[in-house]
């Protein structure tokens, strides 16, 4: 009885966390700072493996959805009041189609006179890197994790250790490719070379999209895109990156860039986490390597991360 007393004390609080930072989601940014009437700096936070779609991870979950983020980006453009947007960046990257859709909206705001400038966290790698290389400038700490510029597609075949377990796969396709990647049997070298035509695609769009952003030659890129991880400071020293710095240093590039005199007053437009509501930046901390899973069931699935 006294275990449930306990539990259910320990339950009810972390409720009541949960609707408290619930509320606190509906507060808006940080009003009411010095100089917000000549103009305001608005950040957009992208934390956790970035994928497409329209909503977020939810309550306990850990990602960015393109479609929320873009959605805020288009807000930010029709805001008078917003002068210029900081993207932070905290994710170890995440799908093509992902970051190509936060990048096209990023582009659409600078072409409403906004400035955009990139923050880096803990991590800004791949997919994260395409999104800042969209950015104006680019701000990193020292020993951010950044570059990882290239692409990553895995298939499983499962072939031995089903024969092993007894279980046998009838497959009907209406075309010699339809079932490419199936987790019961061998890849052909014809659908490698299939497979390996579409990764080189989407890099050379990656590197496209690098060089533009980073006013350079895809010929200058392409030695730093092999998939290495740098520090803030060697992407600094490669030009990869414009300064070194925190979230506070990009806030005030931010102002500058915009024209707004003095410290600049900052509004969050989202996506807002419970997690970082109730504990800080902690809440939104990410790790290096995550990746997004693929598990193998009924049609082929082909994750294409950039990772």
């Amino acid at each position: 009885m006294k275990r449930k007393v306990i539990a259910g004390v320990i339950l009810g609080v972390a409720a009541l966390s949960v609707v408290f930072a619930l509320a606190l989601r509906t507060g808006g940014g940080q009003a009411g700072q010095p100089g917000s009437d000549k103009g305001e700096v608005g950040v957009i936070y992208v934390e956790g493996a970035i994928a497409a779609g329209r909503g977020g991870a939810g309550v306990f979950g850990s990602g960015a959805s393109s479609g929320e983020i873009a959605a805020i980006l288009r807000k930010a453009a029709r805001t008078p009041e917003i002068k210029a947007v900081v993207i932070r960046l905290n994710s170890p990257g995440g799908t093509p189609v992902a970051s190509q859709e936060i990048g096209l909206e990023m582009e659409r705001l600078k072409r409403s006179g906004k400035k955009v400038v990139a923050s880096m966290g803990d991590v800004a790698a791949s997919g994260a890197y395409w999104v800042a290389a969209g950015a104006d400038q680019i701000v990193a700490n020292p020993g951010t994790l950044t570059g990882s510029i290239g692409v990553i597609m895995q298939t499983s075949n499962l072939q031995g250790l089903y024969d092993k377990l007894g279980i046998g796969t009838e497959t009907f396709i209406s075309g010699p490719h339809k079932d490419m990647g199936s987790p019961s049997r061998p890849v052909t070298p014809e659908e490698r070379a299939i497979f390996q035509s579409m990764i080189d695609d989407i890099y050379s769009q990656f590197l496209d999209v690098v060089a533009e952003g980073r006013h350079k030659d895809v010929s200058e890129i392409r030695p730093l895109a092999d998939g290495r991880v740098f520090t803030g400071r060697q992407a600094k020293e490669l030009g990869l990156v414009d300064r070194l710095g925190d979230f506070h240093d990009a806030v005030l590039l931010a102002g500058e860039l915009a024209g707004i005199p003095g410290e600049p007053a900052v509004t969050e437009l989202g996506p807002k986490s419970v997690w970082r509501d109730l504990f800080g930046d902690a809440g939104g901390s990410v790790r290096w390597g995550l990746g997004l899973p693929a598990l193998p069931q009924g049609e082929p699935f082909y994750p294409v991360n950039l990772r």
